[in-house]
Protein backbone atom coordinates (compact mmCIF):
# COMPACT_ATOMS: atom_id res chain seq x y z
CA UNK A 1 0.00 0.00 0.00
CA UNK A 2 1.24 3.21 -1.15
CA UNK A 3 1.70 5.83 2.07
CA UNK A 4 0.53 9.79 1.02
CA UNK A 5 2.62 11.75 2.62
CA UNK A 6 0.74 13.84 5.28
CA UNK A 7 0.49 17.75 4.49
CA UNK A 8 -1.25 20.61 4.55
CA UNK A 9 -1.47 22.98 1.78
CA UNK A 10 0.49 26.65 1.34
CA UNK A 11 -1.57 29.21 2.73
CA UNK A 12 -3.10 27.77 5.43
CA UNK A 13 -2.65 27.94 9.45
CA UNK A 14 -2.80 24.57 11.15
CA UNK A 15 -1.73 24.57 14.87
CA UNK A 16 -0.53 22.58 17.49
CA UNK A 17 -2.81 22.47 20.74
CA UNK A 18 -0.78 24.98 22.88
CA UNK A 19 -0.99 27.57 20.13
CA UNK A 20 -4.15 26.30 19.30
CA UNK A 21 -5.26 26.94 22.77
CA UNK A 22 -4.15 30.69 22.50
CA UNK A 23 -5.66 31.26 19.42
CA UNK A 24 -8.97 30.07 20.60
CA UNK A 25 -8.38 32.63 23.87
CA UNK A 26 -7.93 35.76 21.87
CA UNK A 27 -10.80 34.37 20.10
CA UNK A 28 -13.13 34.36 22.87
CA UNK A 29 -11.86 37.59 24.19
CA UNK A 30 -13.12 39.08 21.10
CA UNK A 31 -16.62 37.22 20.90
CA UNK A 32 -17.23 38.37 24.45
CA UNK A 33 -16.45 41.78 24.00
CA UNK A 34 -18.54 41.62 20.81
CA UNK A 35 -21.52 40.52 22.75
CA UNK A 36 -20.75 42.73 25.65
CA UNK A 37 -21.49 45.72 23.77
CA UNK A 38 -24.85 44.28 22.62
CA UNK A 39 -24.14 42.85 19.18
CA UNK A 40 -25.60 39.88 17.76
CA UNK A 41 -24.28 36.72 16.75
CA UNK A 42 -24.89 35.29 13.13
CA UNK A 43 -23.21 32.39 11.09
CA UNK A 44 -23.65 32.49 7.01
CA UNK A 45 -22.66 29.50 5.19
CA UNK A 46 -19.25 29.08 3.92
CA UNK A 47 -20.66 28.59 0.57
CA UNK A 48 -22.91 31.11 -1.38
CA UNK A 49 -24.60 31.04 -4.68
CA UNK A 50 -22.11 33.01 -7.37
CA UNK A 51 -24.96 35.04 -8.31
CA UNK A 52 -24.61 36.33 -4.93
CA UNK A 53 -20.93 36.75 -4.82
CA UNK A 54 -20.36 38.33 -8.03
CA UNK A 55 -23.38 40.58 -8.12
CA UNK A 56 -21.15 43.91 -7.80
CA UNK A 57 -19.10 42.19 -10.58
CA UNK A 58 -16.14 40.02 -10.91
CA UNK A 59 -13.12 41.80 -11.50
CA UNK A 60 -10.15 40.90 -8.95
CA UNK A 61 -12.39 39.23 -6.60
CA UNK A 62 -13.35 36.71 -9.11
CA UNK A 63 -9.60 35.65 -9.75
CA UNK A 64 -9.48 35.39 -5.93
CA UNK A 65 -12.99 33.15 -5.61
CA UNK A 66 -12.33 29.49 -4.62
CA UNK A 67 -15.16 28.07 -7.02
CA UNK A 68 -16.99 24.53 -5.81
CA UNK A 69 -16.78 21.34 -8.43
CA UNK A 70 -20.13 20.86 -8.73
CA UNK A 71 -22.17 20.07 -11.95
CA UNK A 72 -24.18 23.18 -11.99
CA UNK A 73 -20.57 25.36 -11.80
CA UNK A 74 -22.86 28.10 -9.29
CA UNK A 75 -21.60 28.54 -5.97
CA UNK A 76 -18.17 29.34 -4.78
CA UNK A 77 -16.57 29.74 -0.86
CA UNK A 78 -17.02 32.92 0.37
CA UNK A 79 -14.57 35.66 0.30
CA UNK A 80 -15.57 37.70 2.89
CA UNK A 81 -18.40 38.58 5.37
CA UNK A 82 -19.65 41.43 4.13
CA UNK A 83 -21.55 39.89 1.05
CA UNK A 84 -22.62 37.17 2.79
CA UNK A 85 -24.03 39.70 5.44
CA UNK A 86 -25.98 41.98 2.52
CA UNK A 87 -27.55 38.94 1.54
CA UNK A 88 -28.85 37.81 4.82
CA UNK A 89 -29.98 41.18 5.65
CA UNK A 90 -32.06 41.42 2.48
CA UNK A 91 -33.39 37.65 2.86
CA UNK A 92 -33.80 38.02 6.19
CA UNK A 93 -35.43 41.79 6.61
CA UNK A 94 -38.64 41.60 7.70
CA UNK A 95 -37.67 38.99 10.87
CA UNK A 96 -34.79 41.88 11.76
CA UNK A 97 -35.01 44.91 14.38
CA UNK A 98 -33.08 47.96 12.97
CA UNK A 99 -30.63 49.33 13.58
CA UNK A 100 -29.65 45.85 13.60
CA UNK A 101 -25.84 44.93 15.71
CA UNK A 102 -24.68 41.80 14.20
CA UNK A 103 -21.42 40.20 14.75
CA UNK A 104 -19.60 36.82 12.69
CA UNK A 105 -16.44 35.00 13.15
CA UNK A 106 -15.41 32.66 10.64
CA UNK A 107 -13.29 31.47 7.87
CA UNK A 108 -13.10 33.25 4.57
CA UNK A 109 -11.68 31.72 1.85
CA UNK A 110 -9.34 33.76 -1.22
CA UNK A 111 -6.75 32.68 -3.91
CA UNK A 112 -3.88 34.79 -2.68
CA UNK A 113 -0.26 34.08 -3.57
CA UNK A 114 1.90 32.46 -1.76
CA UNK A 115 3.73 34.52 0.59
CA UNK A 116 4.61 34.96 4.21
CA UNK A 117 1.63 36.21 6.61
CA UNK A 118 -0.89 35.46 3.51
CA UNK A 119 -3.55 33.02 3.60
CA UNK A 120 -5.77 31.29 1.64
CA UNK A 121 -8.17 30.36 4.11
CA UNK A 122 -7.90 32.43 7.07
CA UNK A 123 -10.96 34.07 10.26
CA UNK A 124 -12.34 37.13 10.13
CA UNK A 125 -14.24 38.91 13.25
CA UNK A 126 -16.44 41.67 11.79
CA UNK A 127 -18.97 43.85 13.56
CA UNK A 128 -21.73 45.63 11.82
CA UNK A 129 -24.46 48.22 12.35
CA UNK A 130 -27.06 48.35 9.64
CA UNK A 131 -29.37 50.64 9.38
CA UNK A 132 -33.18 51.06 7.55
CA UNK A 133 -33.04 53.59 5.58
CA UNK A 134 -30.64 56.05 7.73
CA UNK A 135 -28.04 55.29 10.45
CA UNK A 136 -26.54 58.26 12.26
CA UNK A 137 -23.41 59.20 11.84
CA UNK A 138 -22.68 58.59 15.22
CA UNK A 139 -22.64 54.87 15.39
CA UNK A 140 -18.98 55.16 13.67
CA UNK A 141 -17.57 55.78 16.88
CA UNK A 142 -19.15 53.35 18.73
CA UNK A 143 -17.41 50.60 16.67
CA UNK A 144 -13.48 51.95 17.49
CA UNK A 145 -14.44 51.85 21.11
CA UNK A 146 -15.54 47.48 20.82
CA UNK A 147 -11.93 47.56 19.01
CA UNK A 148 -10.37 49.88 21.62
CA UNK A 149 -11.98 47.50 24.88
CA UNK A 150 -10.63 44.13 22.91
CA UNK A 151 -6.95 45.29 22.44
CA UNK A 152 -7.09 46.46 25.93
CA UNK A 153 -7.99 43.46 26.91
CA UNK A 154 -5.32 42.10 25.28
CA UNK A 155 -3.05 44.20 27.67
CA UNK A 156 -1.85 46.50 24.32
CA UNK A 157 -2.30 49.64 25.64
CA UNK A 158 -1.02 51.84 23.09
CA UNK A 159 -3.58 51.53 19.64
CA UNK A 160 -4.40 53.74 17.09
CA UNK A 161 -7.34 54.55 14.95
CA UNK A 162 -6.32 56.14 11.90
CA UNK A 163 -9.70 57.98 10.29
CA UNK A 164 -10.78 59.32 7.72
CA UNK A 165 -13.98 60.48 5.44
CA UNK A 166 -14.41 59.50 2.47
CA UNK A 167 -16.45 62.65 1.45
CA UNK A 168 -14.17 65.16 2.72
CA UNK A 169 -12.02 63.51 0.00
CA UNK A 170 -14.35 63.45 -2.94
CA UNK A 171 -15.35 67.43 -2.16
CA UNK A 172 -11.73 68.15 -2.20
CA UNK A 173 -11.08 66.61 -5.69
CA UNK A 174 -14.18 68.30 -6.98
CA UNK A 175 -12.57 71.57 -5.50
CA UNK A 176 -9.37 70.90 -7.38
CA UNK A 177 -11.35 69.12 -10.60
CA UNK A 178 -10.06 65.71 -10.18
CA UNK A 179 -11.71 63.28 -12.54
CA UNK A 180 -10.80 59.87 -11.87
CA UNK A 181 -11.44 59.86 -8.27
CA UNK A 182 -11.43 55.97 -7.77
CA UNK A 183 -7.94 55.54 -9.41
CA UNK A 184 -6.65 58.67 -7.11
CA UNK A 185 -7.77 57.20 -3.84
CA UNK A 186 -6.64 53.78 -4.77
CA UNK A 187 -3.28 55.49 -5.64
CA UNK A 188 -3.24 57.67 -2.14
CA UNK A 189 -4.18 54.16 -0.12
CA UNK A 190 -0.78 52.46 -1.34
CA UNK A 191 1.15 55.58 0.21
CA UNK A 192 2.18 53.42 3.44
CA UNK A 193 3.29 50.98 0.73
CA UNK A 194 5.02 52.48 -1.73
CA UNK A 195 6.26 55.84 0.07
CA UNK A 196 5.86 59.69 -0.61
CA UNK A 197 7.70 60.41 -3.86
CA UNK A 198 6.20 56.85 -5.75
CA UNK A 199 2.95 58.33 -4.59
CA UNK A 200 3.51 61.55 -6.06
CA UNK A 201 4.59 60.20 -8.99
CA UNK A 202 1.84 58.11 -10.23
CA UNK A 203 -0.54 61.04 -8.72
CA UNK A 204 0.91 63.47 -11.06
CA UNK A 205 0.25 60.75 -13.87
CA UNK A 206 -3.11 61.15 -13.05
CA UNK A 207 -3.92 64.50 -12.55
CA UNK A 208 -0.87 66.50 -13.26
CA UNK A 209 1.83 68.23 -11.03
CA UNK A 210 -0.48 70.74 -9.82
CA UNK A 211 -2.53 68.65 -8.82
CA UNK A 212 -0.64 65.84 -6.95
CA UNK A 213 1.15 68.36 -5.16
CA UNK A 214 -2.12 69.84 -3.63
CA UNK A 215 -2.91 66.07 -2.99
CA UNK A 216 0.18 65.67 -1.40
CA UNK A 217 -0.02 68.84 1.04
CA UNK A 218 -3.92 67.65 2.20
CA UNK A 219 -2.90 63.67 2.41
CA UNK A 220 0.41 64.60 4.57
CA UNK A 221 -1.27 67.11 7.22
CA UNK A 222 0.60 66.24 10.07
CA UNK A 223 -0.68 68.45 12.80
CA UNK A 224 -2.73 67.28 15.70
CA UNK A 225 -6.62 66.56 15.54
CA UNK A 226 -7.91 69.99 16.78
CA UNK A 227 -5.45 71.68 14.72
CA UNK A 228 -6.33 69.88 11.95
CA UNK A 229 -9.90 70.02 12.29
CA UNK A 230 -9.22 73.90 12.35
CA UNK A 231 -7.26 74.15 9.42
CA UNK A 232 -10.55 71.95 7.56
CA UNK A 233 -12.68 74.33 8.14
CA UNK A 234 -10.39 77.05 6.88
CA UNK A 235 -10.53 75.75 4.00
CA UNK A 236 -14.31 76.40 3.17
CA UNK A 237 -14.97 74.09 0.29
CA UNK A 238 -18.02 72.91 -1.43
CA UNK A 239 -21.16 70.91 -0.21
CA UNK A 240 -19.81 67.87 -0.29
CA UNK A 241 -16.44 68.25 1.36
CA UNK A 242 -18.51 70.62 4.04
CA UNK A 243 -20.93 67.13 4.99
CA UNK A 244 -17.54 64.82 4.90
CA UNK A 245 -16.17 67.57 7.63
CA UNK A 246 -18.79 67.66 9.75
CA UNK A 247 -19.09 63.51 10.04
CA UNK A 248 -15.31 63.34 10.55
CA UNK A 249 -15.68 66.23 13.58
CA UNK A 250 -18.95 64.35 15.21
CA UNK A 251 -16.96 60.63 14.52
CA UNK A 252 -14.15 61.94 16.31
CA UNK A 253 -15.80 63.69 19.38
CA UNK A 254 -18.06 60.94 19.89
CA UNK A 255 -15.09 58.72 20.27
CA UNK A 256 -14.07 61.20 22.73
CA UNK A 257 -17.01 60.90 25.03
CA UNK A 258 -16.98 56.91 24.61
CA UNK A 259 -14.04 56.74 26.06
CA UNK A 260 -11.09 56.19 23.39
CA UNK A 261 -8.49 58.86 24.81
CA UNK A 262 -7.34 61.35 21.97
CA UNK A 263 -3.68 60.42 22.07
CA UNK A 264 -5.61 56.69 20.24
CA UNK A 265 -6.58 59.18 18.04
CA UNK A 266 -5.49 60.41 14.53
CA UNK A 267 -7.33 62.39 11.56
CA UNK A 268 -5.51 60.64 8.92
CA UNK A 269 -6.04 62.28 5.65
CA UNK A 270 -4.04 59.77 3.65
CA UNK A 271 -6.50 56.74 4.99
CA UNK A 272 -8.63 55.84 2.08
CA UNK A 273 -9.70 52.39 2.18
CA UNK A 274 -8.94 51.25 -1.59
CA UNK A 275 -12.57 49.42 -1.73
CA UNK A 276 -15.32 51.54 -3.82
CA UNK A 277 -18.20 50.77 -1.77
CA UNK A 278 -16.90 52.69 0.93
CA UNK A 279 -18.66 56.21 0.90
CA UNK A 280 -18.05 58.26 4.71
CA UNK A 281 -16.24 57.03 7.63
CA UNK A 282 -12.99 54.99 6.66
CA UNK A 283 -10.69 53.07 9.67
CA UNK A 284 -7.05 51.52 9.78
CA UNK A 285 -5.92 50.63 13.36
CA UNK A 286 -2.38 50.00 14.37
CA UNK A 287 -0.74 48.87 17.50
CA UNK A 288 1.79 51.44 18.57
CA UNK A 289 5.36 49.95 18.57
CA UNK A 290 4.21 47.34 16.10
CA UNK A 291 2.96 49.88 13.12
CA UNK A 292 5.22 47.26 10.91
CA UNK A 293 2.91 44.77 11.00
CA UNK A 294 0.26 47.05 9.36
CA UNK A 295 -3.26 47.30 10.19
CA UNK A 296 -5.01 45.22 12.71
CA UNK A 297 -8.33 46.15 12.06
CA UNK A 298 -9.86 48.54 8.87
CA UNK A 299 -13.33 49.43 7.54
CA UNK A 300 -15.69 51.84 6.86
CA UNK A 301 -19.03 53.18 6.30
CA UNK A 302 -21.09 52.31 3.53
CA UNK A 303 -24.60 54.11 2.13
CA UNK A 304 -26.43 50.94 0.65
CA UNK A 305 -25.13 47.56 1.46
CA UNK A 306 -27.78 46.06 -0.52
CA UNK A 307 -28.77 47.22 -3.27
CA UNK A 308 -27.74 44.56 -5.65
CA UNK A 309 -30.16 42.06 -3.41
CA UNK A 310 -33.14 44.22 -2.24
CA UNK A 311 -35.01 47.77 -3.44
CA UNK A 312 -34.65 48.69 0.45
CA UNK A 313 -31.77 51.53 1.46
CA UNK A 314 -29.47 49.59 4.12
CA UNK A 315 -27.05 52.05 5.16
CA UNK A 316 -24.25 50.26 7.47
CA UNK A 317 -20.74 50.74 9.52
CA UNK A 318 -18.65 47.50 9.75
CA UNK A 319 -15.19 46.90 11.44
CA UNK A 320 -13.15 43.73 10.41
CA UNK A 321 -9.89 42.18 11.94
CA UNK A 322 -8.23 39.64 10.26
CA UNK A 323 -7.13 37.18 13.34
CA UNK A 324 -5.43 34.18 11.55
CA UNK A 325 -3.09 37.18 10.22
CA UNK A 326 -3.18 38.61 13.39
CA UNK A 327 -2.24 35.73 15.50
CA UNK A 328 0.59 34.93 12.76
CA UNK A 329 2.43 38.67 13.18
CA UNK A 330 2.26 38.32 16.96
CA UNK A 331 3.73 35.08 17.08
CA UNK A 332 6.61 36.22 14.77
CA UNK A 333 6.81 38.96 17.35
CA UNK A 334 7.10 36.71 20.28
CA UNK A 335 4.26 38.60 21.76
CA UNK A 336 1.81 35.47 22.44
CA UNK A 337 3.72 33.69 25.59
CA UNK A 338 1.40 36.05 27.98
CA UNK A 339 -1.21 34.84 26.91
CA UNK A 340 -0.49 31.36 27.80
CA UNK A 341 -2.59 29.58 30.56
CA UNK A 342 -1.74 26.44 32.84
CA UNK A 343 -4.49 24.17 30.63
CA UNK A 344 -4.73 21.62 33.54
CA UNK A 345 -4.10 22.02 37.53
CA UNK A 346 -2.57 18.71 37.80
CA UNK A 347 -2.93 15.14 36.45
CA UNK A 348 -3.95 12.11 38.23
CA UNK A 349 -1.84 8.87 38.10
CA UNK A 350 -3.50 5.85 39.55
CA UNK A 351 -0.60 3.64 39.26
CA UNK A 352 -2.46 0.10 38.88
CA UNK A 353 -5.75 -0.50 37.09
CA UNK A 354 -7.47 -1.64 40.08
CA UNK A 355 -7.38 1.82 41.55
CA UNK A 356 -8.70 2.89 38.62
CA UNK A 357 -12.65 3.79 40.20
CA UNK A 358 -10.89 5.40 43.10
CA UNK A 359 -8.40 7.74 41.46
CA UNK A 360 -12.05 8.35 39.00
CA UNK A 361 -13.97 9.44 42.28
CA UNK A 362 -10.73 11.95 43.00
CA UNK A 363 -10.75 13.69 39.77
CA UNK A 364 -14.42 13.73 39.74
CA UNK A 365 -14.25 15.56 43.49
CA UNK A 366 -11.84 17.86 42.54
CA UNK A 367 -13.89 19.11 38.89
CA UNK A 368 -16.96 19.50 40.85
CA UNK A 369 -14.80 21.94 43.15
CA UNK A 370 -13.90 24.05 39.72
CA UNK A 371 -10.34 22.61 39.28
CA UNK A 372 -9.10 21.72 35.89
CA UNK A 373 -8.12 17.68 36.52
CA UNK A 374 -7.45 14.91 34.16
CA UNK A 375 -6.74 11.81 34.66
CA UNK A 376 -3.77 9.09 32.78
CA UNK A 377 -5.78 5.48 32.60
CA UNK A 378 -2.92 3.66 30.12
CA UNK A 379 -1.01 0.67 31.19
CA UNK A 380 2.95 1.14 31.57
CA UNK A 381 5.71 1.87 34.27
CA UNK A 382 5.94 4.36 36.38
CA UNK A 383 8.72 6.25 34.13
CA UNK A 384 6.17 6.82 31.11
CA UNK A 385 3.77 7.86 32.88
CA UNK A 386 5.30 10.74 34.88
CA UNK A 387 7.22 11.46 31.33
CA UNK A 388 3.87 12.38 29.77
CA UNK A 389 2.88 14.36 32.63
CA UNK A 390 6.20 15.98 31.94
CA UNK A 391 5.59 16.88 27.97
CA UNK A 392 1.92 18.16 28.69
CA UNK A 393 3.51 20.69 31.24
CA UNK A 394 1.10 19.78 34.09
CA UNK A 395 2.58 21.13 37.28
CA UNK A 396 1.38 18.89 39.88
CA UNK A 397 0.58 15.32 39.96
CA UNK A 398 -1.50 13.10 42.10
CA UNK A 399 -0.13 9.58 42.19
CA UNK A 400 -2.03 6.80 43.91
CA UNK A 401 -0.70 3.38 44.82
CA UNK A 402 -1.91 0.67 46.86
CA UNK A 403 -0.30 2.27 50.07
CA UNK A 404 -2.28 5.71 49.56
CA UNK A 405 -5.56 3.58 48.60
CA UNK A 406 -5.45 1.62 51.61
CA UNK A 407 -4.88 5.37 54.13
CA UNK A 408 -7.10 7.56 51.74
CA UNK A 409 -4.17 9.27 50.79
CA UNK A 410 -2.53 10.72 47.54
CA UNK A 411 0.96 11.81 46.50
CA UNK A 412 1.20 15.10 45.23
CA UNK A 413 4.29 15.92 43.37
CA UNK A 414 5.57 19.03 42.21
CA UNK A 415 6.87 18.83 38.51
CA UNK A 416 8.61 22.08 39.16
CA UNK A 417 10.83 21.15 41.98
CA UNK A 418 10.48 17.60 41.82
CA UNK A 419 9.28 17.24 45.62
CA UNK A 420 6.72 14.78 46.85
CA UNK A 421 4.34 14.86 49.66
CA UNK A 422 1.75 12.48 50.93
CA UNK A 423 -1.87 14.54 51.15
CA UNK A 424 -5.28 13.22 52.85
CA UNK A 425 -7.84 13.65 50.68
CA UNK A 426 -9.68 16.57 51.70
CA UNK A 427 -6.64 18.42 51.72
CA UNK A 428 -5.65 18.15 48.05
CA UNK A 429 -6.97 21.21 46.73
CA UNK A 430 -4.45 22.84 49.30
CA UNK A 431 -1.60 21.72 47.59
CA UNK A 432 -3.00 22.62 43.92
Amino acid sequence: MNIVKPQTIAGVMELLPDDQLVFDHIKQIIEETFLSYQFLPIDTPAIEKNDILFAKGGGETEKQIFGIDSSKKDMSLRFDLTVPLARYVSEHFSDLNFPFKRYQIGKVYRGERNQKGRYKEFYQCDIDIIGNDSLSIHNDALLPKVIYDIFQKLDFKGIKFHINNRKLLNGFFESIEISDKEEVLRTIDKKAKIGDEKTKELLTELCGEDKALKLMGLINNKRDNKELLKYLESLDLNDNYKLGLRELKEVYDYMIKFGIDDESIMIDLSITRGLDYYTSTVYETFLDGYESIGSVCSGGRYENLAGNFSKQNLPGVGLSIGLTRLFYQLQELGLLEKYREDFTDCLIIPMDEKLNFYAIDIKNDLKNKGYKVDIYLEDGKFKKKINYADKIGVKKVIIIGQEEYENKMVSVKNMEDGNQVSVKIEDIGDYL
